[in-house]
């Protein structure tokens, strides 16, 4: 015989409701999937690549093997299909790349039998491959031209302090005057010196140098700053003058900046005696927007002066 009590009923009717409210819980969604459910959503790494690989690269499409795009462990498209890694697929299936793809084959080249891109290629691509971080690539490219005549500058400019913030400054000096002006260009004057040069008939530099042993009295006697904008040197190098010029006029072409330069003198300060300085002193000029030919603008004064008197003439005419 079994005894039930009102205890037993209580216990049991708080089972029942428990396991109703569970029953509740099994059939009932969230709304929205939390996080964890949106990681489950994935696909489970490692992720499988095919033997050949279909390559989206920012709308350009390729394909290669796998064994090409894992050629050199520590680049980044050898980890990228390792599958350690989640590549996202378009809607053809091609594996994502989000980048520019243009010069994505010449790095596939290389990857696949050691191909180097042509010379008007090659900076373009040495900045892929430093993307990619494919150190082959990026070691090829810096032993042919134009990168290895570039590292050879690199090295001059080197020895010359605060290069490239002296670029900036006659940058910013420029655009500052052109905008003060409302000018088309601006003109800066700028001095650039190799060495100290000899201010007396009796000095002549250090053996294998270009300094001159002076007491530091002496020092700070001949020491002066030419009147300029921004003042380059002295340092030693084989290379000259003209050498460091070229190389301040091309970094600024390269910023899309055009610029004309000629000597315009030396500098006159008087130091002791009659020993002046006579740094050379060269004017540069910075346009910041392109006009008009001379010929196209002379043209169309002419035109405009026939066209004026035409219509001068057929009103007299009336």
């Amino acid at each position: 015989m079994v005894v039930v009590t009102a205890q037993n009923k209580a216990s049991g009717n708080l089972d029942d409701a428990m396991s109703s409210s569970d029953a509740e819980d099994d059939f009932q969604d969230p709304a929205t999937p939390t996080a964890t459910q949106a990681e489950h959503s994935l696909p489970l790494l490692p992720q499988q690549f095919p033997e050949v690989v279909p390559l989206n690269v920012g709308g350009m499409y390729f394909a290669t093997r796998l064994s090409t795009l894992r050629r050199y462990e520590e680049t980044m498209l050898a980890a990228m299909f390792s599958g350690r890694h989640y590549i996202p697929t378009d809607a053809q299936g091609r594996y994502f790349i989000d980048r520019d793809g243009t010069y994505f084959g010449d790095i596939l080249n290389f990857l696949r039998s050691g191909d180097l891109p042509p010379r008007e290629r090659v900076r373009s691509v040495y900045k892929e491959a430093q993307y990619y971080s494919i150190g082959p690539l990026l070691d090829n490219l810096e032993e042919v031209q134009p990168l290895k005549g570039e590292k050879v500058r690199q090295a001059f400019l080197g020895l010359m302090p605060y290069y490239k913030e002296h670029l900036e400054r006659i940058i910013e000096i420029a655009k500052l005057r052109a905008m003060q002006r409302k000018a088309r260009f601006a003109k800066l004057k700028i001095c650039v010196f190799k060495e100290e040069m000899p201010i007396t008939p009796y000095e002549c530099p250090l053996f294998n140098s270009l300094r001159f042993e002076r007491s530091e009295s002496e020092t700070k006697l001949f020491e002066h700053h030419c009147e300029v904008d921004v003042s380059f040197g002295p340092w030693e190098a084989v290379a000259d003058v003209y050498d460091l010029l070229h190389c301040i006029v091309t970094d600024l072409s390269d910023k899309g900046i055009t610029v004309d330069h000629q000597c315009i003198g030396v500098c006159d300060k008087h130091l002791i005696n009659h020993y002046y300085c006579k740094r050379p002193i060269y004017e540069f000029k910075i346009t910041w927007w392109l006009g008009f030919p001379f010929s196209l603008r002379k043209n169309n004064t002419t035109l405009l002066v026939h066209k004026n008197l035409k219509l001068k003439h057929s009103r007299n005419g009336k």
